[in-house]
């Protein structure tokens, strides 16, 4: 494709956001330590880099829409923020990704996410949870539960969470900085303490919670949704593995690795040599969300360093991510 031959005069430019922050009890200080976030007292478990769901709304924070809630901008902006490809999610509303940091400094609960149809039949207008992760910081021994060991069944799992020894049906992974982990609606999953991962999703906050540790949170235990998770488990999920990146291409000191693909999202991983530049047009299809990892780049005049992300509009037109020294980035799409 000939980039010169699409030229945007919309006046659109690479967004960037103010994160929205959780506290949820399994958080720690890493954004701070790691990353140089400043954050308020207090653990922080999730800072919401992208988001337009009613439990947190990122807003602008550069350019001419500065201080404009992502919802907002999504009214104004329509298609030409999201693409012809979420025409779906232009019909109900609602922006397609919810883009996270997350800080385990101890272990989530052990839960699983619905597909779109569950979900709208039993959670209002809220959509189902497809979702990757990217290993940011992982402590020596960290690990995740991703799916279940041979032969558990529902009636076994069921019985498992009665006797309260659940943990044995369980499939651990260790995991390192660098790894990938797609976890489709239907896995069951947790993220355990001692690790920080970028977190790429659908647009929802749905979870069922199946185990919490026997945890409590001013004197009350979580609630769980044990009925609602056994009729969303995907039990033929025996012992998955993580991702392993493809390479897709490499050119002009860039490399370009698949991490996972799905009818909601593309993830990349993207690294850049010093002194190279990645050129891709925003030709009004899909939106682009674009991840620094590690270095700093330069993205149509924005600067991006580790760890932040920006947002390209779907009818942006030409852009150009350039690496004044080695960076790694996650650009993610919808094919």
């Amino acid at each position: 494709m000939n980039f010169n031959h699409f030229m945007s005069d919309n006046n659109l430019y690479p967004f960037t956001f103010t994160p929205v922050l959780k506290d949820y009890i399994w958080g720690g200080r890493n954004l701070e330590t790691l990353f140089g976030r400043e954050l308020p007292p207090g653990n922080i478990a999730e800072s919401w880099e992208i988001a337009a769901h009613a439990d947190g709304v990122t807003l602008v924070a550069n350019g001419r829409f500065a201080n404009t809630p992502l919802t907002d901008l999504h009214t104004q902006l329509g298609l030409d923020l999201i693409g012809a490809r979420n025409q779906w999610a232009q019909e109900r509303h609602k922006f397609p990704l919810l883009i996270k940091l997350l800080d385990a400094h101890a272990n989530l609960s052990v839960q699983v996410h619905p597909d779109d149809d569950y979900a709208l039949a039993h959670e209002g207008n809220e959509l189902g949870k497809t979702e990757m992760w990217v290993v940011l910081h992982a402590t020596p021994g960290a690990a995740i539960i991703l799916g279940v060991k041979p032969g558990i069944t529902p009636d076994i799992f069921r019985a498992a969470i009665t006797a309260g020894n659940l943990e044995t049906h369980l499939h651990y992974l260790p995991i390192q900085a660098g790894d990938v982990v797609c976890v489709p609606s239907g896995s069951v999953h947790a993220l355990l303490g001692g690790s920080v991962i970028a977190e790429i999703q659908q647009n929802s906050n749905t979870t069922y919670r199946v185990y919490d540790w026997n945890r409590a949170t001013n004197g009350q235990a979580r609630p769980l949704h044990i009925d609602k998770a056994l009729d969303v488990i995907n039990f033929a999920q025996v012992e998955p593995g993580l991702c392993q990146p493809q390479l897709i291409a490499n050119t002009n000191g860039a490399r370009r690795y698949r991490l996972c693909a799905n009818q909601y999202f593309t993830t990349e991983r993207v690294e850049l040599d010093a002194g190279a530049r990645y050129q891709g047009i925003c030709d009004g299809r899909t939106l682009e969300v674009w991840g620094c990892l590690s270095g700093h780049v330069d993205v149509n005049g924005v600067p991006l360093t580790a760890v932040q992300f920006t947002l390209l509009p779907a009818a942006l037109g030409v852009f150009t991510v350039s690496a004044p020294q080695p960076a790694t980035l996650l650009r993610t799409y919808v094919a």
